[in-house]
Formats: C-alpha cells, sequence, structure tokens
C-alpha cells in the first residue's frame, strides 16, 4: 500500500467534528474538557452546543468525578485533555468512580506519545494505555487515521461502558478510505505477507506500511496488522498472522511496555510462543524536540523501522 505522505489530515480536528455529530443525534451526549478545548478541538462542540459543555479548568479530577456522576444520571460524557493529564493525573478517579461501577464515560486523550514534540517529557504519554487497560471494564483503542477516529466516536456514543481513545497531536496520512468501518471485535490485516507479522496501531501505522514497502526491496514480505482495539484484542487474527510467519514485531509511539508489544506478547504465550520483537519507546522519559525529529530519535520512521527488522530477521 503506497499512501501520499504529504496529504495528512488533522486527527484531532475529525474528533471534534465527530463530538458534533454525535451531539446532534443524541442530546444526552455532553462534553467536557480541562481548560485545553483549543487544542482538543472539543471547541466545536462548545460552540455547537454551549449548555452541554462544560470546561473545567486544570481540574481534571474533578472533571473525570463529574462525568461519572453525569453518567449515572443517563448522560454519555465525552471528556477530553492531553493523554498524559486526563489518564495520569486521574487515574483514582477513573478507576474507582468510572470503571469500578462500570459508567459510561468515554475518555479522549489527545496528544498521545512521544509526537507532542516540542512540549517534552512532561507532556508526552508513553505509558497511558498501559494504565488504562489495566483497570476492568476499560475498552482502550487507537484509532490510525481520520476516517476511523471519526467511525470510533460515533461508535463510542453508542457503545455502553467506560472507553478510553487515543489520538495524536500530529496530522495523519489517509489509511482507510470511505468505505472502512470500524469492528470493535477485529484487527485488520492492511497488507499480506509471509516472512513476518508486524502488529501496530495509531499513527505509527503509515510508517510501518511505508516500512513494509522497503523490506519488499529486500525479498522480505511482512504481514502488517493494524490493531485499533488494544482491550479487548483480537485473538484470532494475531495468532493466525503468526502462525504463518513465525515472527512477531510490535510498533508503537508508546513505551514497549504496558502498551501494544506488551498485549501481543500475552496473547502469543498464552496461544503460540512465537519470537516477539517490540519497537517503541524503552524504558525512558521523551524530551523536548519537533515531532519528525523525535521519531527518528526513537526509532519509529519507516526507514528505522525497516532497517530493524531486517536486521532482526537474520538473528
Amino acid at each position: 500500500m503506497i499512501l501520499d505522505k504529504n496529504s495528512k489530515k488533522s486527527i484531532r480536528s475529525a474528533f471534534g467534528k465527530a463530538l458534533v455529530e454525535v451531539g446532534e443525534l443524541n442530546p444526552k451526549v455532553v462534553v467536557m474538557d480541562a481548560d485545553l478545548s483549543c487544542s482538543t478541538q472539543t471547541q466545536m462542540f462548545a460552540e455547537k452546543f454551549p449548555n452541554r459543555f462544560f470546561d473545567f479548568g486544570i481540574a481534571e479530577q474533578d472533571m473525570i468525578a463529574t462525568a461519572a456522576g453525569m453518567a449515572s444520571q443517563g448522560k454519555i460524557p465525552f471528556v477530553s485533555s492531553f493523554a498524559m493529564f486526563v489518564t495520569g493525573r486521574t487515574y483514582d478517579q477513573i478507576r474507582n468512580s468510572v470503571c469500578y461501577p462500570n459508567f459510561n464515560v468515554k475518555i479522549v486523550g489527545t496528544h498521545g506519545g512521544i509526537t507532542v514534540g516540542e512540549d517534552g517529557a512532561s507532556h508526552q504519554a508513553l505509558e497511558d494505555l498501559a494504565l488504562m487497560r489495566n483497570i476492568p471494564n476499560m475498552t482502550v483503542v487507537v484509532p490510525a487515521d481520520s476516517k476511523e477516529c471519526d467511525e470510533v466516536i460515533k461508535y463510542a456514543a453508542m457503545h455502553d461502558g467506560p472507553m478510553y481513545i487515543r489520538i495524536s497531536r500530529s496530522n495523519v496520512v489517509d489509511v482507510f478510505n470511505d468505505d472502512y468501518h470500524f469492528n470493535i471485535h477485529k484487527a485488520i490485516v492492511v497488507e499480506e505477507g509471509k516472512d513476518v507479522s508486524i502488529f501496530t496501531n495509531g499513527e505509527t501505522l503509515a510508517e510501518v506500511l511505508e516500512a513494509a514497502e522497503l523490506l519488499k526491496q529486500d525479498n522480505i514480505f511482512a504481514e502488517v496488522i493494524h490493531v485499533p482495539v488494544i482491550k479487548p484484542i483480537c485473538e484470532d487474527v494475531i495468532v493466525e498472522s503468526v502462525k504463518k510467519t513465525n515472527y512477531a514485531v510490535t510498533v508503537e509511539n508508546h513505551s514497549i511496555i504496558g502498551g501494544l508489544g506488551s498485549a501481543i506478547c500475552e496473547v502469543l504465550c498464552s496461544k503460540y510462543p512465537a519470537k516477539v520483537y517490540r519497537v517503541g519507546i524503552n524504558d525512558e522519559f521523551g524530551q523536548s524536540g519537533e515531532a519528525q525529529e523525535l521519531l527518528d530519535y526513537y526509532g519509529l520512521t519507516a526507514k528505522t523501522i525497516a532497517k530493524r527488522i531486517k536486521s532482526k530477521l537474520k538473528d
């Protein structure tokens, strides 16, 4: 699959537009933000439905607790802030006030991963997926492009139960066309191959698809599997692919501890033991820099991914 990397769209704008659409369809939808509505794009909903939008300022814990209260009365709250703040500062409230009673709260973390860029380590959520997938009753989704983000938000408005949706700050390449429909139960084989299975999600899907094209130049045919839903994870597609290739690689804009890489390892160790090579952020914090520079530094560009996979297959 050849992608036009010069044609990128704001996934945050897709999120904002989808919120307006679900708000028009369902008056029970309310939206909350923590003084970042311009960055998260929840301002679109605020402009359309000012009486159903609530800005809590820098009080994320209060925001989550209030969302739980609204959900207990039949509302469908979407709460949003930077991924670092909406999961890290609020873990106790998410665990005990949302997930323990299984309330219908949708948490959207924007600015996930290293590509937050110049804001640096304090704002770069590299452990948010690990935090969220560890809580019972929580569904965890990482859409790859604007089309999928739109589909995920609309699904979330109809799905009953807690959900964490993680999107990036960066603009992203379109991977899916208008015919794509999100399925909570299925990982997607985007590119078929026979030599190695590469599992990824979010903005790194585009990099992995380009890496797969580079690997073909060395007669390495990678199967690329998009895993938008980390929890509940689609075990069947994962196992089926690795049975064919016998080698799994995971690529994620997240710590290699606790995120997609860990989830794939958990599936394979119990269903089909195989070699797994995890590509992501090692056990370290991020740093300040331009998004593309950071992707290069942490080995998450197509060229670096291809080079690392090629080297590992020789071991």
